[in-house]
């Protein structure tokens, strides 16, 4: 691409949420943001709005035009239980590994606990007379009789996907290739040898079901971006936090279920870099969820995630998701006590100050019946916020509570933060950190209304709102690189490791990515190559993931007593090799300008659990020079900020608000 090239080009970030659906815009010169009500029903739709109401639609034409986009179509429809009608397809005697499980209890003390639901459906799970033994040596064939027999079963069955999981196709996988070979035809059809080649069954089987399962709509839905975007390319990111061609991601699409989450990582983990912080705990409130994670040196990924309790052995970010967002719905449970969340308002009918017909009090009402929310601010005046629905919202549960409104509105923030404070505490506290040390990073629409008080609640002295925080994890997808991780399982005592035979499978899954990365790429693009390898004690179930050299074994020791705080005198069994690819992205964001003259506020208002007047800023005319101390507010395009009494705050030379406790 040539320099003049290069100017014309324009970088669209879009994260499209349960509420609202973040565009942001970058070239050479300048940077837009905007904002859209989301479309659950037909998310592209306000993908298309966006790009339209952004004046973009010739730039496709051109090809002067590069999207990165993060997806909940995944989530919900997992989250849901609204993925297409699959059959699990495994070995003669194994139909009913889904449904057995783990047999882990999530109720432990629960003496009657509710029958789980079965992932799939016990007709859906087929099985086929072929199997191989733990070395990958071929015990009973598959013929094609076989494969005849389970077509026929499958058609009479009607299924929209396929999935297909036989025992140690993750050191064979023959079997599962000329079963695929043999539906992708008619049906989506994803195996276990593709999807996810690593030991365990049972978390092998869950992760190739959702990917089928879930496989028709993301499908569907990607080729849609693909047809009314003319072509244009698109990237989609990954839990792992990079990102893959929109081509290839209908194909994976058990490795989106936290794509817009990792959006917001990815932009935390340039503002670590940028402000000199390797200690930061984040925290995105949207209109829907809170998304929190941990950055000690960077961010961790785990592959002992779960979405409905299934385990997701997916290699992902390590985000705790909670349903406490803006638009979180309070409620009374039988006892009369208050709660709020998971359940959200959504993009429509929304909060009940939307003024769309919602009639449910949320977070945001409850924050704009505090004074915490600016009505004719909302979206830079774009959206006015309705006070008067929200107060009757608020009056109606007041009564249920035998309280004024303001006093329930109070509640509904404090149970909100409640519920915050311990996702924050799940990834730091129970993980062994303390959260004083850590600068707590809060974007997504909601987070600068909260960061103060969940800052107090964990001890922390310093904060940061990022600037443009309420479309960071739009910006994030930006700043995301390409991405391949690939696993291999390989079974061995360490000791017994011959090197010459991990180089070999090393080399394979290199040139596996590699060849995927390059359709993606320049062919001149550079490519990072990290090597690491699971390691276990001999017996222990669960791994931990260290860099593959001459210390691997000193590396995993010390890491086992710095996370369960003992060492074991047993074997150290090497389990998984797994290759990380990455190509750098070539965005950049432009540099903030920032006024010179002292900041001052553009109005005073009441709060309301204040008599004095409070000072409201607009964060444009912010600048480096002055400190500001609160209690105040601060107003943007996409957020607000709620700098309460005994904290002060400044910009640094970034663009980001630093917020410090007296």
């Amino acid at each position: 691409m040539s320099t003049d090239q290069k100017q014309q080009t324009q970088y669209l970030g879009i994260d499209a949420g349960g509420t609202f659906t973040d565009f942001v815009l970058v070239s050479a010169k300048e940077r837009k943001i905007h904002k859209v009500l989301s479309t659950p029903e037909n998310p592209a739709l306000a993908i298309l709005q966006g790009i339209q109401e952004l004046g973009l639609n010739k730039k496709l034409s051109k090809g002067q035009l590069y999207i990165v986009h993060g997806s909940t179509v995944a989530t919900n429809a997992a989250l849901e239980r609204k993925g297409a009608r699959t059959v699990y397809v495994t070995n003669k005697g194994f139909k009913d590994i889904l449904t057995i499980g783990r047999q882990a209890r999530h109720d432990l003390y629960n003496l009657c606990p509710k029958p789980v639901e079965a992932p799939v459906p016990p007709d859906l799970c087929l099985e086929v007379n072929t199997r191989r033994d733990a070395a990958g040596s071929l015990i009973s064939p598959l013929t094609e009789q076989d494969i005849y027999q389970l077509i026929e079963k499958i058609d009479a069955l009607s299924p929209e996907a396929v999935a297909i999981n036989l025992l140690f196709s993750f050191i064979e996988p023959n079997e599962e290739v000329k079963l695929e070979e043999a539906l992708r035809e008619k049906y989506f059809t994803s195996r276990s040898s593709f999807v996810l080649p690593k030991y365990k069954e049972y978390e092998r089987g869950i992760a190739t079901w959702l990917n089928a399962s879930l496989g028709p709509k993301v499908n569907q839905y990607m080729n849609t971006l693909i047809e009314q975007l003319e072509g244009c390319p698109i990237s989609v990111m990954q839990s792992s936090g990079g990102t893959m061609d929109i081509s290839q991601a209908a194909h994976r699409a058990v490795n989106l279920l936290l794509s817009g989450p990792a959006g917001g990582l990815s932009a935390i983990r340039n503002i670590s870099k940028q402000c000199g912080i390797d200690k930061i705990i984040s925290f995105d409130m949207g209109g829907t969820s809170t998304d929190v994670a941990l950055l000690d040196g960077d961010f961790s990924l785990t592959d002992e995630g779960t979405i409905n309790h299934w385990p997701i052995a997916i290699p992902m970010l390590d985000i705790v998701t909670i349903g406490a967002g803006g638009g979180s719905i309070a409620w009374q449970d039988q006892g009369g006590m208050l709660h709020v969340g998971p359940q959200s308002a959504g993009s429509f009918p929304g909060p009940a100050c939307y003024n769309k017909g919602g009639k449910d009090v949320t977070v945001t009402d409850a924050n704009l019946i505090l004074g915490r929310l600016l009505p004719n601010a909302f979206l830079n005046g774009t959206m006015p916020l309705s006070a008067d629905k929200s107060q009757e919202a608020l009056s109606n549960l007041g009564r249920k509570l035998n309280m004024p409104p303001t006093t329930a509105a109070k509640g509904v923030i404090s149970v909100a933060e409640h519920e915050m404070i311990q996702a924050l505490n799940a990834i730091s506290i129970k993980k062994g950190h303390n959260p004083s040390e850590f600068v707590l990073c809060c974007f997504g629409g909601a987070g600068g209304l909260h960061v103060c008080s969940l800052a107090e609640n964990l001890g922390i002295r310093q904060a940061i709102v990022p600037i443009n925080s309420g479309v960071l994890s739009a910006a994030g997808m930006l700043a995301a690189p390409k991405q391949r991780r690939l696993t291999q399982t390989h079974i061995r005592c360490w000791t017994d490791v011959r090197q010459n035979e991990l180089e070999s499978i090393f080399s394979a899954l290199e040139q596996q990515g590699l060849s995927s990365l390059r359709k993606e790429a320049p062919a001149d693009a550079e490519v990072s190559v990290l090597r690491s390898v699971d390691l276990r004690y001999q017996g222990q179930s669960y791994s931990l993931n260290v860099p593959y050299d001459e210390r691997s074994a000193a590396h995993f020791i010390a890491l086992h007593i710095e996370q369960y705080g003992h060492q074991l005198n047993r074997t150290v069994e090497l389990v998984n090799l797994c290759v990380d690819l990455t190509i750098p992205t070539n965005v950049s964001l432009p540099m903030q300008q920032f006024p010179q003259s002292q900041p001052l506020p553009y109005q005073y208002i009441a709060m309301a659990d204040d008599d004095s007047s409070t000072p409201v800023y607009e964060r444009g005319s912010l600048n480096t020079q002055h400190k500001l101390t609160g209690p105040l507010l601060i107003t943007e395009h996409v957020s607000t900020t709620w700098v309460k009494s005994g904290w002060h705050c400044y910009l640094d030379v970034f663009g980001n608000l630093l917020l410090i406790r007296d």
